[in-house]
């Protein structure tokens, strides 16, 4: 068996302690260092017994690791993914790959270019209940894919926003909830070539939206839409129907509706619906609730990332296709705030 993958994580805040976590619980992992200048990352990184660096450059001088995952602040992405590419690292960058496009364009190429692994954190994909979903849907049981519809109602408390960036343009919960949402449903039903939207922030007053109505237009010829708002006390959202994260409660409700010729299916349920005699309103509609293995898909996440490192799997999200996803947004940001119609810029 060969040595476990030596993982460094920048950036020990929320995020980073997961994943450091689930290396710390992962046999083929092992983690190496911390990277962020903050005493309490140092402190941790003590009490671990792992290497602790303030910079980058210190880490490549003092303990050079196979991997490292990048679960910086938003703004720090692009830099941090290229100084990883530039030393030839494979990163595992958390979502969004970028908080600009452009800048997001130039670390994939870069990756590519430099042929260096570059991954993207939508952790969601994942999920073995996702995989259920991607296979039923890949092997035709649905038909041809017709409509979707995905929920994100939540409501955030007022001292959410005693945080000031969070009320300022760039931390609405298009950009920084319903990124994981338009990354399933494009996974799920194929690339989104434009988008429709409307937003508003009627209730708070703040810059950022708090709620918004997209109009999503698949290649396929499939249309979608998304209602997402922060601002509702309900039970349709993935936080609260998908009880991947104990923090939130867990319902029994879907927050994904994908509608084919042949069956529909809700998610994360997994009920497919069909006609089983005569595809018609008339006849008789069944449910088929589809089986899956419950797994933590922070956990696979960080299992993809060491197959990959080690050349045994490819990437479940890449750079590449995590640019994508954040191109689909940029598109709705645009939309929503020009009211045009949006087609998204090829990546």
């Amino acid at each position: 068996m060969s040595a476990a993958v030596r993982l460094s994580v920048m950036g020990a805040g929320l995020i980073g302690k997961r994943h450091i976590e689930h290396i710390l619980a992962w046999p083929e992992a092992m983690l190496s260092s911390i990277v962020d200048p903050a005493p309490a990352a140092r402190e941790l990184a003590v009490s671990l017994k792992v290497d602790w660096f303030p910079s980058f450059q210190d880490m490549l001088s003092g303990n050079r690791p196979e991997g490292v995952v990048v679960a910086t602040p938003n703004q720090m992405h692009v830099a941090n993914g290229m100084d990883c590419v530039a030393a030839r690292i494979p990163a595992l960058i958390e979502k969004p790959l970028a908080d600009d496009v452009v800048a997001a364009h130039a670390l994939v190429e870069a990756s590519e270019r430099a042929g260096v692994p570059l991954l993207t954190g939508h952790h969601r994909r994942h999920n073995p209940m996702i995989q259920r979903a991607k296979a039923e849907i890949d092997r035709g049981r649905l038909g041809q894919i017709v409509s979707v519809h995905g929920m994100f109602w939540l409501i955030k408390p007022d001292d959410y926003f005693d945080v000031a960036w969070r009320r300022e343009k760039g931390a609405g919960p298009v950009f920084l909830n319903l990124i994981h949402d338009v990354d399933l449903l494009r996974y799920l039903c194929g690339d989104i070539v434009a988008v429709q939207a409307a937003q508003s922030n009627r209730l708070r007053g703040n810059e950022v939206e708090e709620t918004a109505v997209i109009l999503l237009h698949f290649a396929s010829g499939a249309l979608g839409t998304v209602n997402v708002s922060d601002t509702i006390q309900s039970p349709w959202s993935w936080e609260f129907t998908a009880g991947e994260n104990s923090a939130y409660g867990h319902t029994q409700e879907s927050c994904y509706q994908i509608g084919g010729t042949r069956a529909s299916l809700a998610i994360p349920q997994l009920d497919l619906w069909h006609h089983p005699s005569k595809a018609s309103w008339w006849a008789p509609i069944e449910r088929e609730r589809l089986s899956y293995e419950n797994e933590d898909p922070l956990a696979l996440q960080i299992a993809n990332f060491c197959g990959v490192i080690r050349g045994t799997v490819d990437p479940v999200v890449s750079g590449r296709e995590g640019l994508k996803t954040l191109t689909v947004i940029d598109a709705v940001k645009r939309a929503a705030e020009t009211g045009d119609f949006i087609s998204v810029r090829s990546s």
